[in-house]
């Protein structure tokens, strides 16, 4: 019995975390396929639209969030074969509170917690929007955003340093302005939070014309945001170009590396003299 449940147990585990067999690149495909119709469903509920086809949307949500919750239980269970260095507790939790599996369970938390909470229309709509987060699942199918969140990794405290040295900026700015403006405009900068709206616009060079100086002092203070804010854009961009640079090219001297290994075939091969066909010995 025990040898049966291990291996039923790594029969789930290669379905869903190889992604290399016929039946696992089916059901792989079809979790990818049922995220994008969850999207167009949530969607498409924004929309004025009759009540039957709310009701197949109803359904078809069910089906969906079962399928999900499935997924994610299946990865639960079958955690401490992806850790196998961790006893099955330790693997669990530390797979529970990983980045996919906490996505995982928030985007079938709101279908389970209508039948536990009364909630308002309000939330329910907030808690509605969560599914959106269901298209981060995705990363887990497709190579291409497997390479974004290693870039992401990879540059993670290059990223962090430019973000808070933009946001040392835009503090900075917005207290400035807001002693240039406050005056002018008591209404567009009536404290240092109304003058950061404005100073994310200006550092991002977005400019919404919403919010904008009107004194001379203020002016060349957006003057100089404005200049700042292009080279400090730059910065990440600049970072996350050279991440993509590095993973691309780490990925094709392994796809080199593994192809000038001899195979199997081609050692057996050099055992052989070419010419007369007997076996060379070691």
């Amino acid at each position: 019995m025990i040898f049966l449940y291990r291996k039923v147990k790594e029969k789930a585990f290669e379905i869903i975390e190889s992604g290399k067999t016929p039946l696992s690149k089916i059901i792989n495909i079809t979790i990818v396929i049922l995220i994008f119709l969850t999207l167009i469903t949530v969607v498409a509920s924004t929309f004025d639209i009759s009540n039957s086809l709310r009701i197949i949307f109803s359904k078809f949500e069910i089906f969906a969030t079962i399928i999900f919750t499935v997924e994610y239980i299946l990865r639960v269970w079958t955690s401490d074969l992806l850790y196998p260095e961790l006893s099955p507790i330790r693997a669990r939790i530390k797979y529970i509170f990983s980045f996919m599996a906490l996505i995982d369970f928030i985007a079938i938390l709101p279908f389970y917690l209508l039948f536990f909470i009364k909630i308002d229309l309000q939330a329910l709509r907030t808690l509605r929007a969560l599914r959106l987060l269901r298209i981060i699942k995705i990363n887990r199918y497709t190579t291409a955003l497997k390479t974004i969140t290693q870039v992401f990794k990879n540059k993670a405290n290059q990223l962090i340093s430019s973000m808070v040295v933009v946001g040392l900026l835009m503090i900075i700015a917005s207290v400035l302005m807001y002693n240039f403006e406050s005056e002018a405009q008591p209404d567009k900068f009536s404290n240092a939070f109304d003058s950061l709206w404005w100073a994310m616009s200006a550092l991002t060079t977005v400019g919404y014309g919403d919010v904008y100086p009107i004194t001379v002092a203020g002016k060349i203070l957006g003057i100089v945001i404005a200049i700042i804010g292009i080279g400090m854009v730059a910065v990440p961009t600049g970072i996350i170009t050279a991440g993509f640079s590095e993973v691309l090219h780490n990925k094709k001297s392994k796809g080199s590396n593994k192809s000038s290994e001899p195979n199997e075939d081609e050692k057996d091969e050099k055992k052989y003299c070419p010419y007369c066909g007997h076996r060379i010995d070691d």
